[in-house]
């Protein structure tokens, strides 16, 4: 299992733009699926955006198409989704997860095929 810590949650007004960050300092995420989840209060955790071991794929939830973009730097270990046009409706813990080996390049949001997870940023949008 990988250490994951996010980063890059903050309140924000409704159209702005925030851009989350999850990293890990003492492994490597090269070659690893990562995907970003979140829990609003009160609902279930939902897989918003996820990008394959490669990059060759990447995926979005409905809600968030044409809002968001999910892309990862290997060279610092680094994966980012960057949320523009925010709505009061995506406040909720931002989590990212990282898929174990053995899915090739692929993108899903099966929560038991994850092994690592961070501990969440929070994003808040209100006017």
């Amino acid at each position: 299992q990988l250490q994951l810590a996010e980063s890059g949650g903050d309140w924000v007004q409704p159209g702005g733009s925030l851009r989350l960050s999850c990293t890990t300092t003492r492994s490597s995420l090269k070659y690893r699926t990562i995907a970003w989840f979140r829990q609003a209060p009160g609902k279930e955790r939902e897989g918003v955006s996820c990008i394959s071991g490669y990059g060759g794929v990447t995926d979005y939830t409905d809600s968030v198409k044409g809002r968001a973009y999910i892309f990862r730097d290997d060279a610092v270990n680094t994966a980012f989704l960057q949320m523009n046009g925010l709505k009061p409706e995506d406040t909720a813990a931002y989590f990212c997860a990282v898929r174990k080996f053995g899915f090739g390049d692929t993108c899903a949001y099966e929560e038991n095929t994850f092994d690592s997870w961070g501990q969440g940023t929070q994003v808040t949008v209100s006017s």
